[in-house]
């Protein structure tokens, strides 16, 4: 009768150890938005500002997710959104830079 003590946490999207991880899951919604926004604003050129400076917050803000996260379902997402950043953020520096090109 062990498993009618354990909580159910399969159902449960960010916290598999059955805490709440409110900070965790905050820097994680704002990772993967910040990482969505810079890969698609990386397509049009002229939209380098938002997409360096939103790819560059998404990995510093991915980067302290990462440190003090604490389940496998945050890592997960945090890669994801890590990943979008990333790659939002070099093609964004490609094509004019955090500053418009004038340095």
């Amino acid at each position: 009768m062990a498993q009618a003590l354990r909580p159910n946490t399969a159902g449960s999207l960010f916290a598999t150890d059955g805490k709440a991880h409110p900070l965790q899951d905050t820097l994680l919604a704002v990772t993967v938005v910040l990482g969505v926004t810079a890969f698609i604003t990386s397509f049009f050129h002229s939209l380098h500002l938002l997409s360096s400076w939103a790819g560059l917050v998404g990995i510093l803000t991915g980067a302290y997710g990462q440190w003090i996260s604490e389940t496998t379902r945050e890592r997960f997402g945090l890669i994801v959104g890590l990943g979008a950043a990333g790659v939002g953020f070099f093609i964004g520096m490609a094509h004019g830079g955090l500053f418009g090109g004038i340095w």
